[in-house]
């Protein structure tokens, strides 16, 4: 089975959850901090509110919290934000080739549909899992292992994309494949990428054959 990470990796969003991080903070006169953003960056919905609620020391609860970023965010997935070069491409080459595809995303299930929605996608995914229902961090081995359980496939029967090193590293511990797909967002780690994966691309076009 071949595993899509969303954010970063199918969709060009990782810079909007920047915006969306800064318009928040903004408005409860926050300054934005390297450790801050390091914590939220590899962190489910549900922990990186509980995380900056905490860090803030913010007078809202974590699900206020997650209002508040989705209510920011909708706009973005609905009207905005793009696929990444290759992309449709890639997906249709795999459907084409039988192959069965899941995404697998740490984004929140409305504003995943969105995206979905927009272009089109639902149709090419037979599996949309969400990492806060399976109540583990993607950084976290055994959710990689939850994963494959939920999908019926053995972790050496899948291979996952994503733009993660994080991600890849914790999905080859756990026996998968991994293919890591260059982003903005993870330039100063890209160095990362050949430790964490099998093998790694610039871009999604560089897996289309001929």
């Amino acid at each position: 089975m071949i595993i899509f990470d969303l954010d970063g990796t199918l969709l060009h969003s990782n810079d909007l959850w920047v915006e969306v991080d800064l318009e928040f903070l903004a408005r409860h006169h926050c300054q934005v901090t390297k450790e801050y953003e390091e914590r939220v960056t590899k962190a489910t919905f549900p922990s990186a509110a509980e995380y900056t609620r905490e860090y803030y020391h913010l007078d809202l609860t974590p699900q206020e919290i997650m209002d508040q970023w989705e209510e920011l965010a909708a706009h973005h997935y609905r009207d905005l934000v793009e696929l990444k070069a290759g992309a449709r491409e890639l997906l249709e080459q795999y459907r084409s080739q039988g192959e069965a595809l899941a995404l697998f995303t740490a984004c929140r299930p409305k504003l995943c549909q969105l995206a979905l929605e927009r272009h089109g996608l639902e149709p090419y995914f037979a599996h949309v899992v969400y990492a806060e229902e399976l109540g583990l961090e993607k950084h976290d081995p055994r959710c990689f292992e939850a994963l494959s359980h939920t999908l019926g496939v053995e972790p050496e029967g899948c291979t996952l994309l994503d733009d993660s090193p994080f991600n890849c590293a914790t999905a080859r511990a756990a026996g998968m494949h991994t293919i890591g797909v260059y982003d903005p967002c993870y330039a100063s780690r890209w160095a990362e990428m050949p430790h964490s994966c099998h093998r790694f691309v610039h871009s999604l076009g560089e897996l289309l054959e001929g």
